[in-house]
């Protein structure tokens, strides 16, 4: 591979355009962030401390704040409004106590409010989102680096929720990481009692200084409070100090995670029913190599805990993306994250609406669910799996190699995959990085990809502004194809949540480029995407918190001829309250060029299909939505989009409603219509879901998905009991049930049907 690169003077050329790219940046970065003046982002850079004070005895973590160790730890008591007004006087007070032992960070928070009942606890399941809710979040940059840390976050029924950051500007909510953390409603408000153990992190334990923040919200009001903020946000580059830490120990550095997973699966087959019944051991080692580098060993890996896809009918000419849900793969995955493709839209910001979100991750070198997944989608398995991944000095690591088992059904022998990630810290906030894979999980032939990154950010700018760009470049070898393999593109942003903002991004894709672990649903194209927009706040007290004005355009054409392929041009406009409540309107003019026929209608049964002939359509359509705060009883979401699609018409809808009659309780409905009326024929497509959530105790959930298409006439059936006695120990019950009704009758035949009983405890040393 290095051979055929070193005789292609173009991709050498190409392949330091992130060296080049890197030179210029980091030349001006200093001059850029020299000229920062404003006040209020020099306090917001580290000009604030906290000396959390070793001591000898740890509390009970049961929110009871009336310990004694509490009294000898320091406090943090200068907070701010972030929203509705940055920098404006909190409507509660908040006052967090912070302190650590030899073995952890322990963090109290106490969240005074003057009318308890107004405080909204609705989410009682662990790991479930908390975007309704009041909550306290700790984040922490261990490697006080100003790019990577983590984010803890708990409401005040003490649900936990973590995560960690992919990159300044975007964070995996997937993340898990074992800590332990309670909280209590009372008389003065609530609190919280937070305990993270050392081991739980990766750090330098010759860095006594950590980046740390604290955030807490109001969600009655949607006021946020924060001890430092910029632009409104928190991220690892806006964060205060804490100094002082040493003798931080992590034991041996070992978990082991041993499973039982016993399944009962049948298959329904026009002859008959197949059993496969199993009862299989697997394990999971994590070993801190030092305190900065992690090593993973899975062997006899089993997927089947992990939560089912949205059910999706695809109306488009090119493959859907369906994100990650497996633990092995997420750990760590911000190693792996590539040249921002796929980051998507940053929290509290507006993205590129305009770009669909396949294209958006169109280019990924590495996407984990080419393994261990056939390309049907079923389940293969692997014997085993290994994952270096971490920091050495001033370099990011990651490495992933796994051994997959022959798939019979597809004819896919045995084999090896290999994943290999660096990327070197550089400047104040900018990475340089290159990446590489080696292996086919879905098929048996070879096949190789290198690239390289460079990431470059700014936080610095004069009025708390933002800046991000990167560049990036990829290079496949594949069997059975020569030449045209490569990938490149770049893109600028200024991702700023108050006032004006946009970007611009560019990739090209080569037609033979084969990321055989990664994702590509397009190639031989060039993809344009530009944004730029407007956020207003408006004054407090008034009914409406702030409006949005912006523009989206993304153009998709041949990298060959230089024709479109599609385009979206996007104006559109928003405004919420203080409730969150949303409302949006939109107006969008849609290009299509069809070089063949389009079978955009397909019968299951196959008995008719509707097909759009090759032309050049363009079509308008208009856009308004409705959305009410989550945190309500009764809460929803209304959005109608009418007008034209290709040489028709189109109606599309799609309702949400979700019933919260108590905390721990909810039931959530969805339906979504395509009303198509083309030349060619007319057809409907519906889909419908519903979830029920039942927690017994904040430890014992109940959850059951029901989904529906009409175009399928699939109906599938995901229920889970999900128990999670503490952090690091949890069991599962997971029954999926697959039906269709390929005649049209109204009456289901079974597809599919499992159950799978999943029990794992971790030992910690």
């Amino acid at each position: 591979m290095l051979m055929r690169l070193a005789e292609r003077p173009r991709c050498c050329r190409l392949l330091l355009t992130p060296l080049f790219a890197a030179l210029l940046l980091l030349a001006t970065d200093g001059a850029l962030a020299a000229t920062a003046r404003d006040p209020a982002v020099e306090a917001a850079t580290g000009a604030k401390q906290v000396k959390p004070p070793h001591l000898g005895s740890e509390p009970t973590i049961d929110a009871d704040l009336g310990d004694a160790v509490w009294q000898q730890a320091a406090i943090v008591n200068e907070f701010h409004q972030m929203n509705p007004v940055e920098y404006g006087e909190p409507s509660q007070r908040t006052e967090v106590r912070v302190f650590y032992t030899d073995n952890a960070l322990l963090v109290s928070a106490r969240m005074y409010e003057t009318d308890p009942a107004l405080i909204r606890a609705n989410v009682m399941r662990q790991g479930q989102g908390l975007q309704n809710d009041d909550t306290f979040n700790l984040m922490l940059d261990p490697y006080f680096d100003r790019r990577s840390g983590y984010l803890f976050e708990i409401n005040a029924n003490g649900v936990r929720v973590e995560g960690i950051y992919q990159n300044v500007s975007g964070m995996d909510r997937n993340w898990t990481g074992i800590w332990q953390a309670k909280s209590r409603i009372d008389a003065e408000g609530w609190t919280t009692e937070i305990r993270i153990p050392f081991q739980t992190l990766s750090f330098d334990p010759a860095n006594a200084q950590w980046g740390i923040n604290f955030r807490r919200t109001i969600r009655r009001n949607n006021e946020e409070i924060g001890w430092i903020s910029r632009n409104r946000l928190i991220n690892p580059s806006i964060a205060g100090d804490a100094v002082g830490l040493t003798g931080l120990q992590q034991g041996l550095g070992l978990d082991v995670v041993p499973y039982v997973v016993a399944r009962q699966e049948r298959v329904f087959t026009p002859t008959g029913a197949v059993d496969n019944n199993s009862m299989e051991p697997q394990l999971d080692v994590f070993y801190k190599l030092t305190p900065q580098l992690n090593a993973a060993l899975t062997l006899n890996t089993d997927f089947s805990a992990a939560d089912v896809d949205d059910r999706v009918v695809n109306l488009t000419r090119f493959s859907l993306f369906f994100p990650e849900r497996r633990d092995f793969f997420i750990r760590d995955t911000d190693i792996f994250q590539f040249g921002r493709i796929g980051s998507g839209t940053v929290f509290g910001q507006e993205g590129n609406e305009a770009i669909p979100n396949a294209a958006q991750q169109n280019g990924r070198p590495f996407f984990s669910r080419n393994i261990g997944l056939s390309a049907n989608g079923r389940p293969v398995d692997l014997n085993v799996g290994a994952k270096l991944s971490g920091r050495v000095g001033e370099w990011n690591v990651g490495s992933l190699l796994v051994h997959q088992d022959e798939d019979v059904a597809t004819g896919v022998a045995a084999k090896s995959v290999f994943v290999g990630r660096a990327a070197l810290n550089v400047g104040r906030e900018s990475q340089l990085g290159v990446i590489a894979t080696n292996g086919d999980a879905r098929s048996n032939r070879d096949n190789s990809l290198i690239g390289a990154d460079f990431r470059y950010r700014n936080s610095r700018l004069p009025g708390g502004r933002v800046v991000e760009s990167e560049v990036w470049y990829q290079q496949s070898d594949s069997a059975l194809q020569s030449g045209d393999d490569a990938a490149w593109g770049f893109g600028i942003s200024a991702p700023n949540s108050n006032g004006l903002r946009g970007g611009y991004t560019f990739k090209h894709i080569d037609g033979n480029f084969n990321p055989a672990l990664g994702f590509v649903n397009q190639r031989d194209i060039d993809d344009h995407a530009l944004d730029v927009g407007y956020r207003k706040f408006l004054q407090p007290g008034g009914k409406i918190r702030s409006v949005y004005a912006g523009f989206d355009a993304y153009r998709n054409q041949s990298s060959v001829t230089g024709a479109v392929i599609s385009e979206t041009l996007l104006l559109r406009a928003n405004a919420n309250n203080n409730t969150n409540d949303v409302v949006n309107i939109g107006l969008s003019q849609r290009r299509e060029v069809l070089t063949g026929p389009f079978v955009i209608y397909r019968q299951s049964d196959g008995r008719r299909r509707v097909v759009i002939p090759a032309g050049d359509y363009r079509f308008s359509q208009g856009t308004i939505g409705l959305s009410t705060g989550g945190q309500r009883t009764w809460s929803g979401r209304v959005n109608l989009t009418q007008g034209e699609y290709y040489d028709g018409d189109n109606l599309q809808t799609s309702y949400n409603l979700t019933w919260q009659p108590r905390p721990g309780y909810s039931l959530s409905a969805g339906y979504s219509e395509n009303d198509i009326d083309l030349p060619q024929g007319d057809f409907l497509v519906r889909q419908w879901s519903f979830t029920s959530l039942i927690n017994f105790t904040p430890d014992l959930t109940w959850t059951n998905r029901l989904q529906y298409d009409n175009v399928s006439e699939g109906f599938g059936i995901n229920s889970r009991l999900h128990w999670v006695p503490q952090a690091g120990r949890e069991a599962y019950l997971v029954l999926n049930w697959g039906l269709v009704d390929l005649d049209k009758d109204n009456s289901f035949s079974s597809t599919n049907k499992d159950l799978t009983i999943k029990y794992n405890y971790t030992f910690r040393f």
